[in-house]
């Protein structure tokens, strides 16, 4: 068999439905391989946004996604996508194609070496030498994206290795059980909680599974422990619940710190310090449990006292049964404060100005999306408030990043959930900024037909780095932009584009999109000039009251 065709078989023995990217020479003989199988060649316009997709793939079925390119240029491009993955948690595996290596007559032309380069940003990086290695070189690589914690493999495949004839068998996916935590472990953690008097329970990235979900949403019906989420940790639980107080999206001096600033353990599901830390340990201050996968990370501003190292669901499950509800316990302070979080993310969001505020974009699109609508964002100043403002109520039902935080992954994004979920509401949400690093993929979102809808947030500027600018207090300087007409861009595409022209208009422009079908760009003239003094003064300010207010409830 051809080892190009042996390549292909194996990634369909890992269940394989998509492989986004650019082919190029080097890797024809797998593109020509790929020609006749189930697998679906979704080619894109740029190498960094199919590592997107295939990113975004892993992080919504928990199969690694896969993306492919050229040698040298096509695989730079995917180095931030490799990056994404791997600090986001999302198994990837990425294909590179390479020249010759054993009668290369090209010299060094387009030549880097790419296993090197992917090293410090993979999980696995491996240049293929023989076809008769590529079984066992390809379940490697899934199995190392796949495993806790999920990130990104690499396999470069050389021409003339994928013209090679072998004989190999495919190996075919065994079953791996996650390790589960030891007893001794789960009973401390027991011990610590039943002995705090204040616990509260914090969400992050590795608990957003369902089976997590379910076991968390159990674990607080039972114990009536209040509990906030990471951004990335939105949505494992219900945001309407009532004991839900609100995401960190700031790391300190926000409404939900009035909480955390009162608790004397904090009970982390989930998150690790890849993530922008949502508070800060200090050494006099409150005791953590650390609730993940793998063994904690530690730094300055994290140091858990305690480690209960396992599947997460199984570790929770385990908790819930032996733990009892404590009379000792007493959350009228963590109470008081969601009263004070829930009254403050009113405020705005009948905010009838123009061009809008970000109180009321996110009050709108929480109104038009259902229940398992989905919404992915690229990295901006906005980002905070969605983390803040937009109640998730399924998990992964909020796709942003955390962890890289890089700009341009919101449309991508969008395209691939869309894939993963037909059926649902999918909407992009991106700053001017970020939208313009992978426009393109417009293009795609209109060749694959997709139903979507695509919100550009525009204030004309880099507007995160001027809300820091301005927090630093420097002088507004470099920082603005002259965009497109961004509806004829979109209709360039064959798109269609929508300019928002009142605040009142947004809702029915959004719904008639969505009941139309197909790609639709959303143009929203923003105004971000209160971020600084929401973000950086008047919520430090009004939460430092409330946590005075609070300590009289102790």
């Amino acid at each position: 068999m051809k080892a190009s065709d042996l390549f292909v078989k194996a990634l369909e023995a890992e269940g394989v439905e998509y492989v986004f990217g650019i082919p190029g020479e080097e890797n024809l003989d797998l593109l020509n391989s790929l020609k006749d199988s189930q697998i679906q060649v979704i080619v894109t316009r740029h190498e960094q946004a199919a590592g997107f997709m295939a990113a975004t793939y892993g992080r919504l079925t928990g199969m690694a996604g896969v993306c492919m390119s050229t040698l040298g240029p096509g695989a730079t491009n995917l180095v931030t996508a490799a990056a994404y993955a791997q600090l986001g948690a999302m198994p990837m595996v990425m294909i590179t194609g390479q020249k010759p290596v054993k009668t290369n007559r090209q010299g060094q032309f387009q030549i880097v070496d790419v296993v090197d380069m992917m090293r410090p940003i993979t999980k696995y990086t491996c240049q293929i030498h023989s076809g008769h290695n590529i079984p066992a070189r390809i379940r490697e690589a899934f199995r190392s994206a796949k495993t806790e914690r999920p990130g990104a493999s690499h396999l470069e495949l050389p021409e003339d290795i994928a013209r090679e004839e072998s004989d190999s068998p495919v190996i075919q996916q065994g079953m791996h059980r996650r390790p589960l935590a030891e007893d001794k472990a789960v009973r401390n953690a027991v011990e610590m909680i039943q002995r705090a008097k204040r616990p509260l329970i914090m969400i992050g990235a590795g608990a957003n599974r369902k089976t997590a979900g379910k076991m968390l949403r159990q674990f607080i019906d039972k114990t009536g422990i209040p509990f906030f989420t990471t951004q990335m940790g939105k949505g494992v639980v219900d945001e309407r619940h009532h004991l839900y107080l609100g995401c960190a999206a700031l790391s300190d001096n926000d409404f939900v710190h009035c909480a955390i600033r009162n608790t004397d353990l904090i009970i982390n599901v989930g998150h690790d310090v890849v993530e922008k830390p949502p508070f800060f340990m200090e050494q006099d201050g409150f005791k953590v449990i650390h609730i993940n996968f793998t063994n904690a990370s530690v730094d300055p501003v994290y140091f858990p006292q305690a480690d209960v190292v396992g599947d997460i669901a199984n570790s929770i499950y385990q908790i819930k049964e032996r733990i009892e509800r404590q009379d000792t316990w007493n959350f009228d302070c963590f109470m008081e404060a969601k009263r004070q979080i829930d009254k403050n993310l009113l405020e705005g969001t009948n905010d009838g100005r123009f061009p809008m505020y970000p109180q009321r974009v996110v009050a709108d699109i929480r109104k038009v999306m259902p229940d398992d609508g989905m919404i992915t964002l690229d990295n901006g100043i906005y980002k905070i408030w969605f983390a803040r403002n937009y109640l998730a109520y399924q998990h992964n039902t909020i796709l942003l990043d955390n962890a890289l935080a890089t700009m341009g992954a919101g449309l991508p994004s969008a395209i691939a959930a869309k894939l993963v979920y037909p059926e649902r509401r999918v909407m992009a949400i991106c700053g001017d900024g970020g939208f313009m690093m992978n426009s393109q993929e417009m293009d795609t979102a209109v060749r694959l037909k997709l139903d979507l809808v695509v919100v550009v947030l525009n204030d004309n500027a880099f507007g995160m780095i001027k809300w820091k600018q301005a927090n630093m207090g420097f002088e507004d300087y470099g920082l603005d932009l002259n965009n497109a007409d961004f509806v004829m861009y979109a209709q360039s595409y064959g798109a269609k584009g929508h300019r928002i022209h009142k605040a009142d208009d947004l809702i029915p422009t959004l719904e008639g999109c969505f009941e139309d079908g197909g790609v639709h760009l959303v143009e929203i003239p923003m105004d971000y000039s209160e971020n600084n003094q929401i973000l950086n003064h008047d919520i430090k300010e009004l939460s430092q009251a409330v946590s005075e207010q609070i300590k009289t409830l102790l």
